[in-house]
């Protein structure tokens, strides 16, 4: 029996330059030995993978607002999603999903878990981010600190949490934006377990410092970040991209304990059906 595991990239990019797609696919190569992979443009071309064929999901981050679609990759997005969470109440082998940034904030929205708001200004850069009590206990957390660090980038933010609605899906919140006690602003939802097979988070946890830097190259996009954090706060955030235990330690921490434990799931079911 084939024990390939077969992983489908949902790019949420629609078309715009990013270096995403080259991190997640570094760290699905790191599994190469066990996974394949295959993108599918879902926002450029309404692509989607055939359900039963892939085994694990990753659903990028994206640019725009995560409230508007076209009507037609959108609506089968959300059918796509309900579909998964069906074959997982459904089947004994389950169906592992990561949704990242703008399709985090989707997901949110598409399961009445919290509101989508617009921020007063962009959050762009290294962010401190404070694990809930349930994330603390969570698996995917293991190896990182509290709090840890991440690159964010977002226009948007998920606030206001149902916790009725949270209850009745088994979904829990496991991060927080960093505190900020001179700021009245409630604190932005940062990562959530929709389910025991999906899981999401606003920051990019995909992220490391050498996509970071390669932005930063773009003289344009340099002078507009200076302006908007200020010297000082560029500095320092350049500072953190080069701290090992910062992103660097996020990088090799969120995605790999995501995708060993559908790996390690998944071979097991295999090897079951297999004897």
């Amino acid at each position: 029996m084939n024990q390939e595991i077969k992983i489908a990239i949902l790019d949420m990019y629609d078309g715009e330059p990013n270096q995403g797609m080259r991190c997640i696919i570094d760290i699905i190569n790191r599994f190469n030995q066990l996974v394949s992979f295959k993108v599918f443009n879902v926002r450029g071309k309404a692509e989607f993978p055939a359900l039963a064929e892939y085994d694990i999901y990753i659903s990028t981050g994206g640019p725009g607002n995560p409230l508007e679609g076209d009507g037609v990759w959108d609506a089968k997005y959300f059918n796509f999603i309900d579909e998964l969470m069906l074959w997982n109440k459904e089947k004994p082998v389950k169906k592992h999903i990561l949704f990242i940034c703008h399709s985090f904030q989707m997901a949110c929205k598409h399961f009445g878990l919290a509101e989508i708001t617009k921020r007063n200004d962009t959050s762009f850069g290294v962010m401190t981010v404070h694990k809930t009590k349930e994330g603390f206990n969570d698996p995917i957390f293991e190896g990182l600190d509290d709090p840890y660090y991440a690159v964010d980038s977002r226009d948007y933010q998920v606030v206001q949490p149902k916790l009725s609605v949270f209850k009745k899906h088994g979904a829990q919140i496991l991060s927080l934006e960093k505190i900020r006690d001179h700021v009245q602003y409630e604190r932005a939802i940062m990562a959530v377990r929709f389910s025991e097979y999906a899981i999401g988070t606003q920051f990019h946890p995909e992220a490391d410092p050498i996509s970071f830097i390669a932005n930063l190259r773009d003289e344009k996009k340099r002078e507009r970040i200076k302006a908007m954090k200020g010297r000082r706060k560029f500095r320092n955030m350049l500072e953190d991209l080069l701290d090992d235990e910062k992103v660097y330690r996020t990088n090799e921490t969120f995605i790999p304990n995501f995708l060993r434990t559908a790996i390690n799931h998944l071979l097991t079911h295999k090897k079951i059906q297999s004897n």
